[in-house]
């Protein structure tokens, strides 16, 4: 528990452990039934662990990666009882969820030398992009960080209206163009504007763009060209929103944005409406993308900061209560 008390207040581990609670659940309360009963880990649990995992969504070919680990474990200490099972499907998550070079870190900051920070943000409908735009932009404010949110999907009016609805709740700048403008000329005058109004952060939102329309895939890179002139090196981020409840589909979407732009971070929303929570370890294992931030629930400050020591042992915890 030391961890948590480390880096963790209650509230937050709490709001940790009731997200992931029906992934828990679906994964570890069925690992448990599987080992009832069996004195040692063998090609049954094996087998039984495999179809659980993939169930949970971690992916076919992760979920082979791990079991495969485990086969090497077993083989090497040549006798594994069932007990010791969790503590080694722990260490090889924590391992898979380190490759992908995903910091633990405590809080929300970026590299200093970055003024104003950039971050665009791309996802496609219905992910919460906008909602997560809102939530990162409450948690810098908070930190007394000036904040402006450009509207750089320009194709909805209901897109521009939300966020400035979110603007106007956490207390930050907004930017706008209006509606039918060339979402590249709102993220080049965004940027602009933080540098002229000495903004710490700009976030620049993004259409929600469908993965199968290439044309609209192409302007992402547009959009990002023009922020590059107005300030080189920018987007200092790119962060891609996915919805954890679609499992699978989200690995697909995953797969067209990556290829479209230079996606820097991954934000996996609504992991509390799930029982796939396990898409995270699959995102994490095939893209080699660090996870940043995940939604434990619906209000303004539950995006977390992904740490995957604690999001590791939040899911493992009531197996071993």
């Amino acid at each position: 528990m030391s961890f948590f008390k480390k880096f963790f207040t209650k509230e937050k581990k709490e709001d940790l452990d009731k997200g992931l609670e029906k992934t828990k659940s679906s994964i570890f309360t069925k690992i448990t039934k599987a080992v009832a009963g069996k004195a040692t880990v063998d090609e049954e649990v094996l087998d039984e662990l495999e179809s659980i995992l993939i169930s949970a969504d971690v992916g076919l070919d992760t979920t082979i990666k791990i079991i495969e680990r485990i086969e090497e474990r077993v083989a090497k200490d040549k006798y594994v009882n069932t007990k010791e099972l969790n503590e080694i499907l722990r260490d090889e998550i924590v391992e898979l969820l380190g490759d992908n070079n995903t910091e633990d870190i405590e809080d929300y900051i970026y590299p200093e030398e970055f003024n104003p920070y950039i971050m665009l943000v791309v996802g496609v409908n219905g992910v919460g992009k906008t909602t997560t735009i809102g939530k990162i932009a409450h948690q810098y404010h908070l930190k007394g960080k000036r904040v402006v949110l450009g509207a750089g999907d320009t194709f909805r009016a209901a897109a521009v209206d939300q966020l400035k609805i979110w603007a106007d709740r956490v207390g930050c700048d907004f930017f706008s163009k209006g509606m039918k403008t060339d979402p590249a000329a709102v993220a080049y005058e965004t940027v602009q504007y933080a540098k002229d109004h000495k903004c710490d952060v700009a976030i620049i939102d993004t259409a929600g763009r469908l993965h199968t329309k290439t044309g609209l895939m192409r302007e992402l890179t547009k959009i990002s060209k023009s922020m590059s002139k107005c300030l080189p090196g920018a987007p200092h981020e790119v962060l891609l929103v996915l919805d954890a409840t679609t499992g699978q589909n989200a690995i697909e979407q995953a797969k067209h944005f990556t290829a479209a732009t230079e996606v820097t971070a991954l934000a996996l929303t609504k992991l509390d409406g799930t029982a796939k929570g396990g898409v995270v370890l699959g995102i994490s294992d095939q893209f080699k993308i660090p996870i940043k931030y995940i939604g434990v629930g619906e209000q303004i400050d539950k995006l977390q900061i992904f740490n995957k020591r604690a999001f590791v042992e939040s899911l493992f915890e009531k197996v071993e209560s």
